[in-house]
């Protein structure tokens, strides 16, 4: 499986580790065209303004829609949850409008909040390591999204069909099934396309 984590801010490196820990070919993808080879695609954390502005300024919303529309995987953490979101709290206008979900920026507080725990996480045999930072929130979920994970009864990960997204960044440890996990939706969704 060929992987691309969108290389415009955030932790590119780790989720490249994460996925080829995982068994994956993991590309940095800076360019729209490079999506053509891809089986799936990260949107790692950073900052969802910014992410949202270059992927305008490169042309990445409509490329990633067109992507998806394929089937093919997305998997969104922390910021990239934000991003594939329907609905961000607060604001007018969302990025990728992919996700049937209503997400709350900063939901956690600010860097100092921090914090790392063991989650449960549905599909996913034991407890797993998540570090929050500046963490955002799914509120809401619409029909035909799962929710796969929970933090003191608040939704910290899901999935709809192809759409993977978690409040936490997964790349921040060395516990690399969630990826995993996500290099198997790509195997799965890579068979359904033939």
């Amino acid at each position: 499986m060929k992987i691309g984590v969108l290389a415009l801010q955030g932790a590119v490196a780790e989720h490249i580790r994460g996925l080829e820990a995982a068994g994956a070919e993991a590309v940095a993808i800076k360019r729209t065209e490079e999506l053509e080879s891809l089986d799936g695609l990260v949107i790692p954390g950073g900052e969802s303004t910014t992410i949202g502005k270059l992927m305008r300024k490169y042309g990445f919303i409509d490329a990633i829609r067109e992507f998806s529309a394929q089937g093919k995987p997305l998997f969104g953490t922390c910021a990239g949850l934000i991003v594939l979101a329907k609905r961000i709290e607060g604001q007018d206008d969302a990025h990728l409008e992919l996700m049937n979900m209503t997400v709350q920026r900063n939901a956690f507080g600010r860097q100092r909040e921090s914090f790392e725990t063991d989650l449960d996480v549905k599909g996913i045999d034991e407890p797993i390591r998540a570090v929050f930072i500046r963490a955002p929130l799914i509120k809401q979920v619409g029909e035909g999204v799962d929710v796969i994970s929970t933090y003191k009864n608040e939704i910290v990960a899901a999935r709809e069909n192809h759409l993977l997204a978690c409040s936490f960044h997964p790349e921040l440890t060395d516990d690399y099934r969630l990826h995993a996990y996500f290099v198997n939706m790509a195997r799965e969704a890579a068979e359904r396309r033939g």
